[in-house]
């Protein structure tokens, strides 16, 4: 990977094309549990040889690793990260 693709930061960042994606819930009644970025993020890490990498932990790593941010609409924290942007 560090070859082919300049690194895992470079190539799981394009992604979310370069920064945190800013979702729009306004409860987190049902949120989801992967989205078509997360299975993009799968399919590419299965392609290189990874395993254990479904598209639902693949979004729990990217929510993890503050790549989007999924608070409600009414969280507290959901201002307080947009403000450190």
């Amino acid at each position: 990977m560090q070859k082919e693709l300049g690194g895992f930061n470079s190539w799981i960042w394009q992604f979310v094309g370069g920064e945190p994606k800013v979702n729009f819930f306004r409860s987190l009644r049902r949120p989801p549990a992967r989205t078509p970025e997360s299975d993009a993020v799968s399919d590419g890490l299965k392609k290189r040889g990874f395993r254990f990498v479904g598209s639902t932990i693949c979004y729990a790593f990217v929510q993890a690793a503050g790549m989007v941010n999924d608070h409600a609409l009414d969280c507290f924290r959901r201002s307080e990260i947009l403000s450190n942007r």
